[in-house]
């Protein structure tokens, strides 16, 4: 297989781009990746490291070209707990564990099974990561002093107005160094990024999680991880879709979950939290001219300079500033047109992307919010497919021979409406059930198709099936019984 690293176009084609939208991207990196530690409830130099090194690994081993991988919101909301009871070296141990799960995944081929992802499920994935990214920015809302909201305010002036006058520079980073020289001017006494913890100083350096590597310790990972991975996956898969469309050029969405494995084992062992594609500064990348691999691995390199020439400068932000940024990724990642449409979408679609919005909340854990979404999608699919599916009768002349004409799909959920409406008690001597018009997709339908047959054999009647397709006919003589029991009785194709 040609790994996907090893092609020199998507390294050489667009220098130029690559290297200026990289380095815009490393700007804006700086701030969120802060932001998102403080969500974990870890120090800023864990979110920074791993933004740097998941960037730049993913550069080389990713299936995306110019998608931006990084430390993200929706990952750092999983991570709360897990910090909180046990500790960062568990976060670590977590992240070399999700990376193994992705890993397995891109060799299972399992990002085929974003298809079965709807637009509903995908509206409230972004909708219910928008209010959890709200919701951290609570224990900087309340019990705060007054200059703290003054400085929240102020951020989100500068972060909505300045595009109005330029886009040459990040808004988010405009506000940051504004309130930052503002608050070191003034001397206000607001708490800053100091206050949150250690700042990185050097280069990060290699260590395993120093975690027991007993079944316990895999018993309390295992679910953290496994959401992590699943959450990781889903919206870096969601994130290339997007880029794909964007660049109008396909990319390997099963060398993307290898990639993306690879590189949060890498952050782990290098004292980063996990994390996944980003679609805000994947769209950024893409927007500034960035094409190949070479402005991701520019935006990683760049941003690990930043951290070690800047890093007094990064100890001075103030915390508000930051919180200004986090409450506008929120605003800028609910989807504010899914509210009007709530009237005009079908009914069942705007129920599974509400269900997604709440379970996700009522959680924290995005991975529930969706697959409770999907489970909908399908129920309310299947719901839809079997009102489809008819069932006609005419009585013959002589009043002998009852035929009925079975039309649509017979599945699992048609198929109990499939057996009702052959009745088995009508006092005639023969019953036709024609299925030319009907596809049997399952045992399901193979067992009410055996139902009707042996109960109308039980009575007396002589029963004729006909017109099965070619997969029908397969599926009959495998799975169905009354076929092989019937002596007299027909089973015929077309």
């Amino acid at each position: 297989m040609k790994m996907p690293y090893l092609s020199r176009r998507e390294w050489v084609s667009n220098p130029r781009g690559d290297v200026l939208s990289g380095l815009v991207v490393a700007i804006a990196l700086v701030p969120e990746a802060i932001g998102f530690s403080v969500i974990a409830g870890v120090d800023p130099k864990v979110g920074l490291y791993a933004s740097v090194v998941i960037a730049t690994v993913i550069a080389f081993v990713g299936g995306r070209p110019a998608m931006i991988s990084a430390a993200t919101a929706a990952t750092a909301v999983l991570m709360v707990d897990l910090v909180r009871d046990y500790g960062v070296q568990y976060l670590f141990a977590a992240t070399i564990l999700m990376g193994l799960i992705q890993i397995v995944a891109g060799a299972l081929k399992l990002g085929r099974l974003m298809r079965f992802v709807s637009q509903s499920v995908m509206t409230g994935f972004v909708n219910a990561l928008a209010i959890l990214i709200f919701l951290a920015q609570m224990p900087e809302l309340i019990g705060v002093p007054t200059a703290t909201y003054a400085l929240i305010a102020a951020g989100l002036a500068i972060i909505y107005g300045l595009p109005f006058l330029t886009r040459a520079v990040p808004s988010p980073l405009v506000a940051i160094v504004v309130l930052t020289v503002f608050v070191w001017a003034s001397g206000l006494d607001v708490r800053t990024v100091a206050d949150l913890g250690e700042l990185p100083s050097a280069l990060p350096s290699f260590a395993l999680p120093d975690v027991p590597y007993t079944l316990e310790t895999l018993r309390i990972l295992l679910p953290v991880a496994l959401a992590l991975a699943a959450v990781g996956l889903l919206e870096s898969l969601l994130t290339a879709q997007i880029v794909d469309d964007m660049t109008d050029t396909p990319s390997s969405k099963s060398h993307e979950c290898v990639g993306q494995g690879v590189a949060n084992m890498a952050s782990a062992v290098f004292g980063g939290m996990g994390g996944c594609a980003m679609i805000g500064q994947s769209v950024i990348n893409v927007s500034s001219g960035g094409r190949g691999r070479l402005s991701t691995l520019v935006a990683g390199l760049f941003l690990l300079v930043l951290l070690v020439l800047l890093q007094d400068l990064l100890a001075a932000i103030p915390v508000g500033a930051l919180t200004a940024v986090m409450i506008m990724v929120s605003i800028n990642t609910f989807s504010w047109r899914s509210i009007a449409r709530l009237r005009s979408n079908p009914v069942p679609s705007s129920a599974v992307m509400l269900a997604t919005v709440a379970v996700t909340v009522a959680t924290h854990d995005l991975a529930k919010g969706v697959l409770v979404g999907v489970l909908l999608s399908g129920v309310f699919f299947a719901g839809k497919v079997a009102r489809l599916s008819r069932v006609s009768s005419s009585l013959s002349a002589d009043g002998r021979t009852r035929t009925y004409l079975v039309e649509g799909q017979v599945f699992f959920a048609s198929a109990s409406t499939f057996a009702e409406a052959i009745d088995v008690l009508e006092p005639v001597e023969r019953i036709v059930i024609d299925v030319g018009a009907a596809h049997f997709w399952d045992i399901s339908a193979v067992g009410a198709l055996d139902r009707v047959v042996m109960k109308a054999r039980g009575h007396g009647r002589i029963v004729e099936v006909r017109g099965l397709n070619a997969a029908s006919a397969t599926m009959v003589e495998r799975f169905a019984v009354h076929d092989k029991a019937g002596a007299g009785d027909a089973v015929t194709g077309h």
